[in-house]
């Protein structure tokens, strides 16, 4: 079974919209992890919430 693509657009609903963002926030930094510790590469991410928040990663290779 495949999934069908997703079509890109603005949350409307807010709730949504931030539950989507910590879901995906999450995601992207368990990525950034697994990326520097399968390539043994230094990496750097720096995320803003809307309301302004900092989330941030920085690794060293291992």
């Amino acid at each position: 079974m495949v999934r069908g693509k997703i079509q890109l657009k603005r949350i409307e609903n807010p709730v949504h919209r931030q539950v989507t963002f910590c879901k995906r926030r999450t995601g992207l930094l368990k990525k950034a992890k697994e990326l520097s510790v399968l390539c043994d590469a230094e990496i750097g991410v720096v995320i803003f919430s809307p309301q302004g928040k900092l989330f941030e990663l920085a690794t060293k290779g291992y």
